[in-house]
């Protein structure tokens, strides 16, 4: 077994106990993972080594940071904002436990609002349309407000904004 690759379980003692198991000599609560547990075989040739497999999951942290933090920074525009974090937490879900279970906890209810909006009559439905587009509206004009219009805007537009708006 490699001790490069940790698994955030801790066994029942209870269980380990009525199957015969034994709990590794290190007394951390983690359970070691044998690498050819991993379908990638790049990813089996980085986890035999327990620095570049460190490194490895550094990486992947960093990664999945980065694509998170600009996916909250997109979430208030029109776009796929949520997407890119949900992306980002894929990401971290490759490695790490905890990110699996948000990933998968996140799938669920969405999968159930989607659920839940397909069952709807069409007059729910518009009205959670009008509800979202309102939602994206308000968070545009507050950003707007707040920040100031992008110079790139043309001409007309900015002036609708400044007088029929009131940015």
């Amino acid at each position: 077994m490699s001790e490069s690759h940790l698994r955030d379980e801790s066994p029942d003692p209870a269980e380990a106990a009525a199957t015969g198991e034994s709990r590794p000599e290190h007394q951390d609560h983690h359970v070691f993972v044998d690498s050819e547990d991993d379908d990638w075989a790049w990813r089996r040739r980085i986890r035999a080594n327990p620095t570049s497999a460190k490194v490895y999951r550094i990486g992947v942290f960093a990664l999945g940071l980065v694509v998170v933090v600009v996916g909250i920074l997109l979430i208030p525009f029109p776009g796929p904002g949520w997407l890119i974090v949900i992306g980002g937490l894929a990401i971290w879900a490759t490695e790490f436990e905890r990110a699996q279970s948000v990933l998968e906890f996140v799938k669920r209810y969405v999968r159930a609002w989607e659920g839940w909006i397909k069952r709807q009559n069409p007059a729910v439905k518009a009205l959670a349309g009008i509800v979202g587009i309102a939602f994206i509206a308000t968070v545009l004009w507050l950003t707007f407000h707040f920040s100031g219009i992008p110079g790139f805007f043309p001409d007309g537009l900015e002036n609708w904004m400044r007088t029929t708006a009131r940015i």
